[in-house]
């Protein structure tokens, strides 16, 4: 399997996933920006923007590859002198504040001297946290893990909530899911078994993301549950600007703008010293947004 094989899985992963978002918005409909990277490779950039479900989303395909530069290897763990690199990238910020912001990416890196390795996950971050619903988005992450190994639930789900984490404001974005990184074949699994499992939660990734918007897309909205949802938001911005490995990489690597900020919402806010109203459900979100909850088993 070669690092052309595994780029053309990546391109029909986001052709199907802009079909199944397309009907389950029943709206919208994406448009497509192709780019090109000066120093090698391009990408497909697709933005959907509804007064449906989807308020503002990406789904962008990307294939760059060229020299490792000073920059990069001071600002990630590239090393080596060339690089490949080519994934799929999702965010969706909905117009509803009872249904969640969910991202997911599956990537794949390729050094020059033969060193490969895979990541991703899927993570959801609802305004809201009904924990009945984050238990069914965590089942659906475990079933997929499971088919893989007995171990990758667990681990990637650990490594999410680490991963995830908004160091200054010591909260969670949201309630996790799974995250990977620098996975490449062992004993038990192989290169083709590692991509098969990036398909495969791909593939999962809008049946997951329907049963939760389902939920709360009829539901009327407040004032207040509105810009609940904008300073939710505003909490996502922080992350992704600050935090976020992929966005650092894209910048850094002489990405595109455009593409790699797609991930943030259409309208955000930041109020000062913000605190919930005691007793509200606000408060009880903001109380869940710790690490290391057993989603799977919580009562």
């Amino acid at each position: 399997m070669t690092k052309d094989d595994v780029a053309r899985e990546m391109r029909d992963l986001q052709d199907y996933i802009c079909g199944e978002l397309e009907k389950l918005d029943t709206k919208g409909r994406f448009i497509e920006d192709k780019w090109q990277r000066e120093q090698g490779g391009g990408g497909r950039t697709r933005i959907i923007e509804s007064d449906q479900l989807i308020e503002k989303g990406g789904v962008n395909f990307s294939e760059v590859y060229g020299d490792v530069t000073p920059m990069m290897k001071n600002n990630t763990e590239i090393t080596g002198d060339s690089f490949f690199a080519t994934g799929v990238s999702i965010v969706l910020h909905p117009n509803n504040p009872h249904v969640p912001i969910i991202h997911m990416n599956v990537r794949y890196f390729e050094m020059d001297n033969g060193t490969y390795w895979f990541g991703g996950g899927i993570d959801l971050t609802p305004h809201y946290i009904v924990p009945a619903q984050a238990k069914e988005f965590h089942l659906g992450l475990k079933t997929v893990c499971d088919k893989y190994s007995e171990n990758f639930y667990l681990k990637f789900k650990t490594w999410a909530d680490n991963y995830f984490f908004i160091p200054h404001r010591d909260e969670t974005r949201g309630i996790g899911g799974i995250f990977f990184d620098h996975i490449s074949e062992d004993a038990s699994l192989s290169k083709q078994d590692i991509l098969s499992f990036c398909m495969n939660l791909g593939r999962e990734f809008p049946k997951l993301y329907q049963y939760q918007a389902e939920l709360g897309r009829e539901k009327e909205i407040s004032e207040e549950e509105s810009a609940w949802m904008h300073l939710r938001r505003g909490r996502y911005v922080e992350f992704n600007l600050v935090h976020d490995r992929g966005t650092k990489f894209g910048l850094v690597s002489g990405g595109r703008t455009e593409s790699i900020l797609m991930s943030l919402p259409k309208n955000a806010s930041w109020v000062y010293n913000n605190v919930p109203v005691v007793g509200s459900k606000e408060q009880q979100t903001q109380e869940l947004l710790v690490k290391n909850v057993d989603w799977v088993n919580f009562h």
